[in-house]
């Protein structure tokens, strides 16, 4: 696993240096090799009283959205374990907090977002010559939703 800490000054200039080395060194070395299990520690300084999560403050999201701009791929390799990607979908989809449920997703909101990012990460993987879709699947899965095999067949045409 390898933990990357963001500062609020990172967060606040939307700079994305301290992250963009580690994952670089991963596609130059193997990025068929899906172990980089990345934890993003988020340094942002909040105000005691502020009652909301990362994912609902705006500074936050924002560095968030420019990260998924810049390497959309990220996913693939976040610790799924730690919740790395619920919290990192959390930043981009709209959703709610339930103290009974955890975090809501709007649904329409996430299956666009998992429906872009099928697209997306297959196109990528077909660049990288990664034929296997195991960590695709997988990675949809843990939001709810099953992909067939023959949408994959569907977009290889």
């Amino acid at each position: 696993m390898t933990t990357i800490s963001i500062s609020n000054r990172e967060i606040l200039s939307l700079d994305l240096t301290t992250i963009v080395a580690p994952i670089d060194r991963w596609l130059t070395t193997d990025p068929k090799q899906f172990n980089l299990d990345l934890k993003l520690a988020i340094d942002y300084h909040q105000d005691p009283q502020d009652p909301r999560e990362l994912s609902e403050i705006p500074e936050v999201r924002l560095w968030f959205i420019r990260l998924d701009a810049v390497h959309p791929y990220l996913p693939l390799i976040l610790d799924w374990q730690a919740g790395e990607l619920a919290r990192y979908v959390a930043m981009l989809v709209p959703h709610q907090f339930s103290r009974k449920d955890g975090i809501q997703y709007n649904p329409e909101a996430l299956e666009i977002w998992v429906m872009h990012r099928v697209f997306l990460l297959t196109d990528w993987l077909d660049r990288q010559q990664i034929v296997d879709r195991s960590r695709l699947k997988f990675m949809t899965q843990m939001l709810g939703y099953e992909l067939d095999d023959g949408l994959f067949q569907l977009l290889e045409g």
